[in-house]
């Protein structure tokens, strides 16, 4: 690493890490640019463990030895405290950031090649909840992740950060059509389950015990507040979802209906889902 010591947060070497609490201006910055975020040492060494390429890295002045070890060919800067704070637009308390290369999405084939468990994300536009069914997805064994048009980037700085680094590792990619793209996963071979506590939906685990070996399944998750599209339970093959014991609460949060549901996927093969072979919206399902 070519380490530089910089005390002026207007310094132009420095462009990649502006204000990244802006949403606007990041999304067009990052999209420009080909670039994300990775903040924390441990998120940084484990992008750069799955191989993206750094562009360049920041320190606090505190934090200088971090990343010590990390060997690559890129700009390390290192930065007082209060300038940190001053370019991107928060305390820094972990110290650490990074901007790494994007990579191009692999496609929808590739992605789902010896997949036999996914989750398909419709248009949530939160970035924390993204980043947590990620972790959990990863967590819990399932094989990929599938994301309509748009759904929020899970390569977003909150969304890396709240996934621990799971979307480095977990494959995924969007589908290019939202009205027919469903059409493609089942051509796959997926029984695509839209979670969802509304009318006709049958608990989740007995509609995936009538799912044959033979068949993969996807997990269909809608937007925070509002859930699964009419289009999307109407392309469903199956809508379940996650029985409550009552209290006044009829359904989860998008995240944690995601983290059951992962759960409750893994069981169908002996609770690992693995490759190889043939309400906040989710609600209990979707929409709570």
């Amino acid at each position: 690493m070519h380490v530089i010591e910089i005390d002026d947060p207007e310094d132009p070497r420095l462009a990649d890490y502006t204000r990244l609490r802006d949403v606007n201006l990041r999304r067009h910055l990052e999209a420009e640019h080909g670039l994300f975020m990775a903040e924390g040492e441990k998120v940084i060494r484990r992008a750069a463990a799955a191989g993206y390429a750094p562009r360049s890295f920041l320190l606090t002045r505190r934090r200088a030895e971090a990343l010590a070890g990390l060997v690559a060919d890129a700009p390390l800067y290192v930065v007082p405290e209060e300038t940190a704070e001053r370019l991107v637009g928060f305390d820094l308390h972990r110290g650490a950031l990074a901007a790494f290369h994007r990579r191009p999405l692999p496609s929808l084939k590739e992605v789902l090649a010896g997949a036999r468990g996914i989750v398909v994300l419709e248009d949530l536009v939160d970035h924390t909840n993204v980043g947590a069914i990620f972790r959990s997805a990863a967590g819990l064994g399932v094989d990929a992740v599938v994301l309509a048009p748009r759904c929020a980037d899970p390569l977003y700085r909150r969304a890396v950060k709240v996934s621990m680094g799971a979307v480095f590792t977990l494959p995924y990619t969007r589908l290019d059509d939202w009205y027919g793209g469903l059409d493609e996963l089942r051509a796959a071979g997926f029984h695509l389950m839209a979670l969802t506590p509304g009318e006709g939906s049958l608990p989740l685990r007995a509609a995936l015990a009538g799912v044959g070996p033979e068949r993969g399944v996807g997990l269909m998750l809608g937007t925070e507040g509002d859930g699964l599209s009419a289009r999307w339970l109407e392309r469903a093959d199956a809508r379940v979802h996650i029985p409550m014991s009552g209290r006044d609460v009829d359904s989860l949060n998008v995240t944690a209906a995601a983290a059951v549901a992962c759960y409750e996927l893994a069981q169908r093969d002996g609770g690992v889902v693995h490759r190889g072979g043939g309400g906040d919206g989710a609600g209990a399902g979707a929409g709570g």
